[in-house]
């Protein structure tokens, strides 16, 4: 018998963390998996997935630069990924349809809220950045119901669509975008969805959003401190997390969806800071 087929797809994917993730929630579950990394070519991106499930494959993650178009190719949709307009996760539904998912709101909440115990109901939120990537996690950072959200992004227009499309969704939050010098008033949390930081790209903010109870959130991940969470602290704030959480966190949301079995992430995220992986 031969062990189910997941991988991650992607371009380019060696330095994908997912097979070794993976490995870490099936041993852990005692299941028994092969998840392997798959570089599509940039053009051949739904061959690769075809191919994939044609020779029995189980699941897909899917990361950049082809999370749009797993959305796209996908038969049916998620909810949440429906929302999105993106998807992380593909699979084979119980009626034979090519099902397309996204964790990634998921994961942000799950390391967010419990992982660091940054609360989020009743906060003010300032979310940085207006693309896929936070387009994919204001879904489920709107369901814990915060006072306030506001979307600022160097476009602001940009912005303001991500607020339209979202409106439904906002119930009691105030929900605003604009500019990056747009935003006013001190944050209570402030997340990072860009991946400009990473090589010290800060949009042009205000020190006057940070107070001594910001909590900062970079959605990307270093081995050091990242360019926004060391903005944070040395504005005031609370010295924020990076994004390892939510990697392992959107991963084990996969693995949920697919096996029905939820991992143990804490022991998977030391392990990853401690530079294993």
């Amino acid at each position: 018998m031969t062990d189910d087929l997941y991988a991650v797809v992607g371009n380019p994917i060696s330095h994908s963390k997912s097979p070794w993730i993976h490995s870490r929630f099936a041993a852990q579950a005692g299941e028994a998996i092969e998840y392997t990394a798959i570089q599509a070519p940039l053009e051949k991106f739904a061959d690769t997935v075809e191919a994939f499930f044609s020779r029995g494959g189980k699941g897909l993650n899917v990361t950049v630069p082809f999370k749009q178009e797993a959305w796209a190719m996908a038969t049916r949709r998620t909810q949440r990924a429906e929302k999105a307009g993106a998807a992380n996760t593909l699979f084979i539904d119980s009626e034979g349809s090519l099902t397309a998912d996204n964790t990634d709101g998921k994961g942000l909440v799950q390391d967010l809220t419990v992982n660091n115990q940054i609360e989020l109901a009743g906060k003010r939120v300032l979310i940085l950045g207006a693309g896929g990537a936070v387009r994919g996690v204001l879904g489920p950072v709107l369901a814990e119901r915060p006072a306030a959200l506001f979307i600022a992004n160097r476009t602001p227009t940009k912005a303001a669509q991500l607020v339209e499309l979202f409106r439904t969704e906002a119930g009691e939050t105030v929900l605003g975008g604009g500019g990056s010098t747009d935003p006013e008033g001190v944050f209570d949390v402030i997340i990072n969805g860009t991946s400009a930081s990473l090589q010290g790209d800060l949009p042009p903010l205000s020190s006057e959003l940070v107070g001594p109870a910001t909590q900062g959130y970079d959605m990307m991940y270093s081995h050091e401190v990242t360019p926004f969470n060391r903005w944070i602290r040395d504005h005031g704030g609370k010295l924020g997390t990076d994004g390892v959480g939510m990697l392992v966190e959107q991963a084990a949301e996969s693995f949920h969806v697919w096996r029905g079995i939820r991992p143990d992430t804490a022991p998977v995220i030391a392990a990853l800071r401690s530079g294993a992986g």
